[in-house]
């Protein structure tokens, strides 16, 4: 970080009073402005040297006032000396704190951490989703119990803040919270944002998460086959409750949309494509994002089933989407009863789409990305798992190829 900082002693006319008389005066120089004081010492002009700020001479008046003048400037180099150990910044209002004796109030870091979490509830739905909100009040609740579990105190000044406070609160989220390596890091990165505005707005002068690894570890994208949806499609219920999810379930997997988004969907949303055929016009609720989706014969069927279902007509939506947590129990009471042997959530709608509906058919990844609405590709390698299938599928074509050279 640039710092500035020099002191110097200069002196002014007394001209209401005396022209001939002098008052010396210190100033401190910093990056963003100049400090001056009095110090109340007045001598004959012809006695004061300009060039090396101190009294001419050695009469007993010039020893007296230098030797006063060395104990201010001492002052100041001492001050700033204190602001670099207190980790405060070297500006202009931080020394005059320091000097005229102001104690500031320390930053803590749960306050700080309140009030942005009161900025982003303020502009729910404007600038944010519901669920950032509670991502990040979920961090909170875990940083306010680390700091009763490792300080035993409410709150923590920000400068207190270290690499060892950084791995330590790592440690207490794997073993005592059970939280595993990936969910860690994203309640890591959370509090990472809030040290993040905190060296912003010069209240830190280094990052605490400085060299701590923020790594996530691969985890293996759980998708359905081909026929285990064939398996969901034909299963027949005798719960009116088991058939919608499932119908809801089987549309995000032919459309690619997350739960938030299909929950959201509205009628005006759907219209008619450049190919003038039926495609979805939304905007991710996560990332604000487009999404232009095509919709293929089984959404279609879909959509039509529930027309005229009483929710979706005065909602003005398109499906009857219950909430998540109803929506992922019911869809565990279909796993079973197709047989399905796989942990799901209906998240996994989503990977099944990205996998097993257009890659595996040979549909691009740059499409795949475009319609689930993802900003960059990267992130749409992580729910594209390349299948066995199109593994082969692709080396058979390459085996065709090289065939008919020979």
């Amino acid at each position: 970080m640039e710092t500035k900082f020099s002191v110097l002693f200069w002196g002014k006319k007394n001209i209401t009073k005396n022209d001939k008389l002098l008052t010396i005066y210190l100033r401190v120089t910093l990056l963003d402005g100049r400090f001056e004081v009095s110090t109340r010492r007045v001598i004959q002009s012809a006695n004061w040297s300009a060039e090396v700020g101190m009294m001419k001479g050695n009469s007993d008046e010039a020893k007296s006032v230098n030797s006063y003048l060395d104990i201010l400037k001492h002052k100041a180099y001492q001050f700033q000396k204190e602001l670099i150990l207190e980790e405060k910044p070297l500006n202009l209002a931080s020394f005059k704190d320091k000097w005229f004796g102001i104690r500031t109030k320390p930053q803590l870091l749960l306050e700080i951490f309140e009030k942005h979490n009161e900025q982003i509830k303020a502009l729910i739905d404007q600038d944010y989703a519901r669920a950032t909100l509670t991502r990040y009040a979920t961090t909170l609740k875990h940083t306010k119990a680390f700091l009763q579990w490792k300080y035993k105190q409410s709150d923590i000044d920000i400068k207190k803040l270290d690499f060892e406070f950084c791995t330590e609160y790592e440690f207490w989220l794997k073993s005592i919270r059970k939280c595993n390596h990936n969910s860690t890091m994203k309640y890591i990165g959370n509090l990472k944002k809030i040290t993040n505005k905190c060296v912003r707005n010069g209240w830190l002068l280094r990052d605490p998460f400085l060299g701590f690894s923020m790594a996530k570890r691969e985890v293996e994208r759980t998708a359905l086959s081909e026929e285990e949806i064939q398996s969901i499609s034909k299963k027949e219920f005798h719960c009116e409750r088991l058939e919608q999810v499932r119908d809801i379930f089987l549309f995000c997997c032919y459309t690619g949309l997350a739960y938030a988004d299909v929950k959201k969907l509205k009628r005006s949303e759907i219209s008619t494509g450049v190919d003038g055929e039926k495609w979805i016009f939304t905007s991710r609720q996560k990332t604000d994002s487009s999404s232009r989706i095509p919709l293929l014969p089984m959404s279609i069927q879909i959509i039509s089933k529930y027309e005229l279902h009483p929710q979706c007509v005065n909602e003005n939506k398109v499906l009857p989407v219950l909430t998540n947590q109803k929506m992922n129990s019911y869809l565990k009471e279909i796993m079973d009863g197709c047989s399905i042997n796989k942990n799901l959530t209906f998240h996994i709608a989503r990977h099944t789409f990205a996998t097993t509906i257009t890659l595996n058919n040979g549909v691009p990844i740059e499409t795949v990305s475009k319609m689930l609405g993802h900003k960059n590709l990267k992130t749409t390698q992580h729910y594209a798992k390349i299948l066995d299938k199109k593994i082969s599928d692709d080396m058979r074509n390459l085996k065709l190829k090289f065939a008919k050279e020979r």
